[in-house]
């Protein structure tokens, strides 16, 4: 491996991981802000902001506009991670913890992947669906236990939460290859304006006196950060690292997560959700491993 190669991959991991981080915050953001606003118009609200601020880096770099080709993969990116995966979280996260949610966030590794298999045509081994099927099993078995603390329509909601985000997230891949990484949520976020503006002042509250400082720093932090700031690093480091490589820095985010749910929001991170957790990592692992079909033999 050359040294320009190697900077090149060391950038790309560095970059993945704050990205990781970033996203990491996203939940217990979320389960702040929708304390005091109403899910709707947070969804609406943070596409705005990030997309105001999205609108000025294309200017300001002078990107071109994206192809004929690239509006309907670009309509995809912004359904599932512009709209739909945050307006999905936020009202889950009125009926579950931050906590708990997060915990589900441990198979967005595998819904990326499984969206890339069919995506992109390739043909994975049986052993891939095999810790697939296991690792949505310890997910639903989890949340069927949860007899106090858990939702049935929370749950559901974080299940096609993730479903959506890993389309976005394995349309957003495809694209940054011809687009470049931080312009594609970018011009995501650009195109959803137009819908996304009205509808945030349509549903702003009627006042803001009475909506706490925390919920407003959490609408601030899920806008500018996981909106925008933490796309900017992850597609950089998918870009410079490898998506497959780097990507796999993602089964990180649900115990950092986790800690930020426990030391911002002072909730009760049990054993069994921590166990629960490295389980789901494992099989996510596990699958993306067997995720390409094995080679032929000579």
């Amino acid at each position: 491996m050359s040294m320009q190669s190697g900077n090149q991959s060391f950038t790309g991991w560095t970059s993945g991981f704050l990205g990781m981080l970033i996203f990491s915050g996203s939940l217990p953001a979320t389960r702040l802000a929708v304390q005091g606003l109403d899910p709707l118009f947070l969804t609406f609200a943070r596409a705005t902001i990030a997309g105001v601020l999205g609108l000025a880096l294309l200017l300001m770099f002078r990107e071109r506009r994206p192809g004929r080709g690239d509006l309907v993969p670009l309509a995809v990116v912004a359904l599932g991670v512009v709209v739909g995966f945050p307006l999905l979280t936020a009202i889950a996260l009125r009926h579950v913890t931050s906590a708990h949610a997060v915990v589900f966030i441990g198979l967005l590794p595998l819904s990326t992947a499984i969206f890339g298999v069919l995506r992109g045509g390739e043909r994975p081994q049986p052993a891939f669906w095999l810790f697939s099927t296991l690792g949505s099993a310890i997910v639903i078995g989890y949340a069927l236990r949860q007899q106090i603390d858990a939702s049935a329509i929370g749950d559901a909601l974080m299940v096609a939460a993730i479903v959506v985000c890993g389309l976005g997230y394995a349309e957003g891949a495809r694209l940054s290859r011809r687009l470049g990484g931080w312009q594609v949520i970018s011009w995501a976020l650009v195109f959803s304006l137009p819908v996304m503006l009205p509808l945030a002042i349509g549903t702003r509250p009627a006042s803001f006196h009475d909506v706490g400082s925390g919920a407003l720093w959490g609408l601030a932090y899920v806008s500018l950060f996981s909106m925008l700031i933490g796309f900017v690093f992850w597609y950089r480091g998918l870009a410079l690292g490898g998506i497959a490589a780097v990507g796999q820095l993602q089964l990180l985010q649900p115990f950092f997560g986790l800690l930020l749910a426990a030391w911002l929001l002072h909730e009760t991170v049990p054993l069994s959700m921590i166990a629960v957790t490295l389980a789901i990592v494992a099989c996510v692992a596990s699958a993306r491993r067997f995720a390409h079909a094995a080679p032929k033999a000579a």
